[in-house]
């Protein structure tokens, strides 16, 4: 013992003395031999060398800024001899030098020494130097403004190495700009531009937070708003891809005070809700700022457990190589390295005058206590395994467009379970599925291994006219299935030998759903991905769907849909998303509601935390009470070309303000055919369709998406204004009632006798109130001005100028809901929120990235900008997530107009419509309660505030409220005169 403390003391001794020689040597021919000693050494012993010439890196850097030539050759020699000889554990240890070397006050060739081993440290130790990037880069950064060209370009070279050793290959890209942009701040903004448009999927951990974080700070604190923005943005979504909160923690101390600066001094109010937004969500994922700094390995710690594993045989090593050996193994343990053959490698040498066994067993039991210290810490209250066989069990990350969904989430799948894949509006539950379908997620066994079929009742318009035994027995993947086969299947679904020969692109969405699961059922699937399968189902199909599913002990299938009762039947567990994490929970959806009661909103729609807000439908002319009817059926009837007979006849109905209809019947019974009638879409073949002259009706379709599938290049804001820039909805004017017809054409340019004269209709100008209707100034072909008459309606009708009548009316009706409501992109945005779609959605994305839910919205949101009296939803409950239900649900219930609904979600409907009208064998059965007959007089609501074009806040004028005596005797000497002339004067004119 006393031997090996005498020469470790020695050695120390000598190494202290070198040092000291080297730092006060004078003349250059003494400073090259003991340069030139330390290299022969180095090549002499190896790595014994290495714990006792650890600490002369320092004085190597000082000796390179000599005068003498020879001095600082020797000196660069010695110093890349040691770095080659430096384990990669021990680079933590030796930065700090390096960094000394970097301070300002140091002489360039020191500087340009200390940023050439950076950059062999890169190669050499890249995990290393990844983990120490938050420390590296404000040294190289000002390294990159010095005066020295010299030191310039070292230090843009060692920024590459070092940057492009951070790990994230999203960034990987984008590195050279950012190395242009430090070296020249004016390029922030186009930094940040180009950062913005790249999309990052991969987990985003400290290393690469190091290197963007200052770029981020710099862009908070840009004069323009758009860059405040954006750098919000950036941050908002890379934090989202932070896995341990860690990771964070140490980057909240510089992006909070500026995020929290922008979100209360930035004038506009949507760039200060985008900062508060990257806030909260910084706050989130860093633990909300209360998180411990993980607890770390010292080297004292791991020399003594080393020195412990050794037991007697420790007394051999000599302390200061014990102390660097506990160095090296305390940078293995914190940087989670837990292979046995790197740990003998790397520590090992150090102990070899224990002896290579000891040693060996030493480092194996050190790792080995570390590794189940860490283990213990982190995988505390892991998920208890499910029994039974995996059919899928991987990890892996998701993104749709610049989005990300998905961040190293486990989705795991057991054979015969039935999942129920649960998450808000765009969280990705339909991508997860395509991406499946289609082969895209990482890890996921390949159709060669597992059958897996994405259900969905789209049909390509190629194949429209097949007829849809055809359309099932032509599929390629069912060569071997025998036509027979494939009738057994359909009719076992309930498709009938004339239905089993209907083209499939007549179908209703329905049967177009049960096409697509018996295709599914043919193809022997082991993993059915059903993307809302009750979506067009009526009640006895969805109750065939529930069963067998039930039934299928040996497939597994995963399922979205907006129906809980579905789910509660059907699911035996429920993947629900968290975070960007999949979560797998045991048990149906009520058994998922006990677990998590804040996610009651999948059960219960009035437990839905969004709101939803309708605008008023405004005034309607002549209609004082709730109860008057605005849109009829009389007589109606309809034939498809080609069929032998209706299919519907005889329909009478009518709507008013007050209506909350649901539309019921069985898929194909002509629901949403009698809906397009009475909205315009489709002209009857029998009876006829009235509406009020000024009635504005919001439609949105069965099939949602047609509305936006010529537009998903712009955002919703920009689609809005294109739809109604004319000032009118350019959707309404594909409308059948509005386009005329060949015949009608024709008739219209025939002659009319007016005033005894022959005369030709050129185009309707405008009109007036004319009694209980109204008259319509008529210019004539050829004829000036002065010559148009004034005719009424009526005979306007009789004429057959009809639907040149509705056009105008059209007009003044979208005239008088877009009244005081500027089209600007301030304004939409505000309206669209009110549907749940918010600005990041709504004004700053594509609808081509849009879930969905959120597109559903927007059609929504962009039906209902012009105020309608009536809204006619179609199935609204498709695409929409139980949060948005709700709210839904809400806003019809608080609507001042009418609404008129076909659903078969029957949790939906039954809650808001106590009238129904049911559809069957081609005709219309009204059933139920109808809307009270309400004698209560029509309280519009008056807009109070308003925006105007600039987006500033102004106040509308409203009415008197009390009118004085003087005026009421004007108003009643105006009406007089009226009368007088022949003019109608109306009810509620008399009662202002």
């Amino acid at each position: 013992m006393s031997s090996s403390s005498s020469g470790s003391s020695s050695d120390s001794d000598q190494l202290c003395s070198l040092f000291d020689q080297l730092s006060t040597a004078s003349s250059s021919e003494k400073k090259v031999a003991l340069l030139r000693s330390v290299v022969d050494r180095i090549n002499a012993e190896g790595t014994a060398a290495e714990p006792e010439l650890f600490s002369l890196v320092p004085v190597l850097l000082e000796r390179a800024a000599d005068k003498s030539a020879p001095v600082h050759a020797a000196a660069v020699e010695a110093t890349h001899a040691l770095f080659n000889l430096l384990s990669p554990y021990a680079t933590v240890d030796v930065l700090p030098a390096l960094y000394s070397g970097l301070a300002q006050a140091r002489n360039w060739q020191t500087k340009v020494l200390a940023l050439t081993m950076l950059s062999k440290l890169a190669k050499t130790a890249p995990k290393q130097i990844a983990a120490s990037l938050a420390d590296i880069t404000p040294c190289l950064t000002d390294c990159m403004a010095d005066a020295k060209e010299q030191v310039v370009a070292a230090a843009h070279k060692a920024m590459r190495d070092t940057f492009l050793v951070n790990g994230n290959r999203d960034i990987e890209p984008f590195i050279p700009t950012l190395i242009s942009c430090i070296a020249r701040p004016s390029e922030v903004t186009e930094c940040i531009h180009k950062l913005a448009a790249t999309t990052f999927v991969q987990q985003v951990e400290a290393p690469p937070l190091s290197i963007i974080v200052p770029l981020l700070v710099r862009g908070l604190r840009e004069r323009q708003t758009a860059i405040k923005r954006k750098a919000a943005v950036i941050i908002d979504n890379m934090a989202k891809l932070v896995d341990n909160p860690a990771d964070a923690a140490p980057f909240l101390p510089k992006l909070l005070p500026e995020l929290d600066k922008v979100s209360q001094e930035v004038a506009d109010p949507e760039c200060r809700q985008v900062a508060a937004r990257a806030h909260a969500t910084l706050m989130r994922v860093g633990g909300e700022g209360k998180l411990t700094a993980p607890k770390r390995v010292t080297k004292e710690v791991a020399a003594g457990h080393l020195s412990k594993a050794l037991g007697t045989a420790a007394a051999a090593v000599p302390p200061l190589v014990l102390e660097y050996a506990g160095r090296v193994a305390a940078q293995l343990a914190n940087l989670r390295v837990w292979e046995p053959e790197e740990w003998i490698t790397q520590v090992t040498p150090y102990l070899a005058a224990a002896g290579s066994t000891a040693a060996s067993a030493a480092a194996r039991q050190v790792l080995g206590l570390l590794e189940e210290e860490h283990h213990a810490a982190t995988h505390a209250g892991a998920e208890e395994d499910e029994p039974g066989e995996d059919l899928c069990n991987c990890e892996f990350s998701l993104a749709y467009g610049a989005k990300i969904l998905l961040n190293m989430a486990r989705l795991r799948l057991k054979k015969g379970h039935r999942y129920g894949l649960c998450g808000p509006n765009g969280a990705g539950k339909s991508t997860l599925m395509r991406a499946i379908a289609n082969g895209q997620v990482e890890g996921f066994p390949p159709p060669t291994e597992l059958k897996t079929v994405y259900v969905e009742h789209d049909i390509d318009s190629e194949e429209a006219d097949t007829p849809a035994l055809d359309y099932v027995a032509s599929d390629p993947q069912l060569a071997g299935t025998s036509r027979e086969e494939v009738a057994a299947m359909l009719t076992s679904v309930g498709f009938s030998q004339e239905y089993q020969q209907k083209a499939v692109g007549s179908l209703s969405g329905g049967w177009k759903m049960k096409l697509a699961l018996a295709r599914a059922i043919l193809l022997k699937a082991q993993i059915l991905l059903l993307d809302e399968p009750t979506n067009h189902l009526d009640v006895h199909n969805v109750a065939w769907l529930q069963n067998y599913l039930i039934g299928l002990k040996d497939v597994t299938a995963m399922i979205v849909s907006h129906d809980s009762t579905f789910l509660d039947a059907v699911c035996t567990n429920i993947i629900h998303y968290e975070n960007r994490k999949l979560r797998t929970y045991r048990g149906n959806l009520s058994e998922f509601v006990k677990l998590k009661p804040e996610a009651r909103s999948y059960y219960e729609l009035a437990a839905t935390p969004m709101s939803f807000r309708f605008p008023e439908p405004g005034f309607l002319e002549g209609v004082k009470t709730k109860d008057k009817a605005i849109l009829k059926m009389l007589k109606v009837g309809f034939r498809w070309p080609g069929n032998d007979k209706n299919t519907i006849s005889d329909v009478s109905i009518y709507c008013t303000l007050s209506s909350r209809v649901a539309v019921l019947g069985a898929n194909g019974a002509g629901k949403s055919t009698m809906i397009k009638i009475l909205c315009g879409e489709m002209e009857p073949t029998e009876g006829a369709v009235w509406k009020h002259p000024n009635l504005r009706v919001a439609y949105v379709a069965q099939h949602a998406f047609h509305h936006l599938e010529q537009h998903l290049e712009k955002t919703a804001n920009q689609y809005i204004q294109w739809r109604y820039a004319t000032g009118e909805d350019r959707e309404a004017l594909t409308k059948v009632d509005r386009k005329l017809s060949e015949q009608e054409e024709k008739k219209m340019k025939q002659q009319v006798v007016i005033d005894g004269t022959k005369r030709v209709v050129e185009r309707l100008l405008g009109r007036r109130k004319l009694k209980s209707s109204y008259e319509y100034e008529v210019q004539w072909v050829g004829l000036h001005p002065d010559q148009n008459v004034w005719l009424p309606r009526d005979q306007l009708v009789q004429m057959g100028f009809e639907k040149m009548v509705n056009e105008l009316d059209a007009k003044e009706a979208a005239a008088q809901g877009l009244y005081s409501k500027p089209l600007t992109s301030v304004n939409i945005q505000k309206h669209l929120a009110e549907f749940g779609l918010e600005p990041e959605f709504s004004t700053h994305s594509l609808m081509k990235g849009l879930s969905g839910g959120q597109k559903v919205k927007v059609v929504l949101g962009s039906a209902m900008w012009n105020n309608p009296h009536m809204l006619v939803l179609d199935e609204p409950t498709n695409y929409l997530d139980r949060d948005s239900l709700g709210a839904l649900a809400q806003a019809i219930r608080e609507f001042g107009g009418g609404v008129i609904m076909i659903s078969h979600h029957s949790e939906f409907t039954s809650a808001l419509c106590p009238e129904q009208w049911l559809v069957a064998d081609g005709k219309v059965t009204p059933t139920g309660q109808a809307a009270p007959m309400s004698k209560d007089k029509v309280e519009f609501k008056l807009q109070e505030e308003g925006l105007d074009a600039f987006g500033n806040v102004v106040k509308i004028k409203q009415q008197k409220s009390k009118v004085s005596n003087k005026d009421k005797k004007a108003a009643k000497k105006m009406r007089d005169a009226r009368r007088a002339r022949g003019e109608d004067v109306t009810d509620s004119e008399e009662e202002l």
